[in-house]
């Protein structure tokens, strides 16, 4: 599914049902253009229509940081997205990557339809409908420079997508030096990233964790960006970009990881958010 960018929608709330729950779009009083995407509440993307390279999520930020400094700037890349939202990450990448071939995958076929009416993306982006595993089983092996797993049931992982069976599909459609990139979130102790980190380590050579220090120090819950590759990261350069942001991350290197990685036997959901965690007051 394509949806070529039209003029900028009417700037209402305006809300459906869809598969997942009940998706709504708030426009952004302060910023023309901009867009927030809720499901059943819970903040999902947020979109500059005007400018796709404002990013209001840290998280998207940190994801960006890495999409700028895994080739030269401005070089196209190939990307799949698992997971789509709103598309912030594919429209920024559009923008910043003229040229770049990107596939997002997302389960949610009536959110697709209702992105596609209200915040239509620009050309390059192939949007399909599908289970993010599934649609990894039927991938041309080393088609991709970067996958980008960014998929929540809610405010959860689903546990299908959190074991090395999954990191191992992941990793089969990445060229060689290519990127993968995993958003997931945790609270204290860090028990379920600690075993992701086992789980990415088991498939790639190399391997990094990216948070906020608060959430790395397991004082709060927070996101948890894993990143791994087959060749050395460019740590150096996204570390510098990180500690730049607003809320500063901290890139840890080859973190403490739990005993074993998960497996297909083994995995569970990512642990639900505490109350009020995504709060929009």
């Amino acid at each position: 599914m394509t949806g070529p960018t039209a003029g900028l929608p009417d700037p209402r709330p305006v809300e459906r049902e869809v598969a997942l729950g009940t998706a709504k779009l708030m426009p952004d009083i302060d910023d023309e253009g901009g867009w927030l995407l809720t499901l059943d509440g819970t903040p999902q993307s947020y979109v500059d229509l005007q400018d796709p390279t404002h990013l209001e999520f840290e998280y998207v930020q940190r994801i960006a940081h890495l999409l700028d400094v895994v080739a030269d700037a401005g070089e196209p890349l190939d990307v799949l997205h698992l997971g789509g939202g709103a598309l912030t990450l594919p429209r920024y990448l559009a923008q910043t990557r003229p040229g770049s071939r990107q596939q997002v995958v997302e389960v949610d076929g009536p959110l697709t339809e209702f992105i596609a009416e209200h915040l239509p993306w620009p050309s390059g982006i192939d949007v399909v409908v599908g289970d993010a595993r599934s649609a990894l089983e039927s991938v041309v092996p080393r088609t991709f420079d970067v996958v980008v797993a960014d998929v929540f049931r809610g405010s959860r992982t689903p546990a299908h997508l959190t074991s090395v069976e999954f990191v191992r599909l992941a990793a089969a459609t990445l060229r060689p030096g290519g990127c993968y990139a995993a958003n997931l979130a945790d609270g204290p102790p860090l028990a379920f990233a600690k075993a992701q980190a086992a789980t990415v380590a088991a498939v790639f050579a190399h391997v990094c964790l990216v948070a906020e220090p608060s959430v790395l120090r397991g004082r709060r819950y927070g996101n948890v960006l894993l990143i791994g590759s087959d060749e050395p990261l460019p740590t150096g350069e996204l570390s510098r970009r990180l500690a730049s942001d607003p809320f500063p991350a901290r890139l840890t290197e080859s973190p403490q990881q739990a005993s074993e990685p998960v497996t297909d036997a083994t995995a569970e959901d990512s642990p639900p958010p505490p109350a009020g965690a995504f709060s929009l007051s």
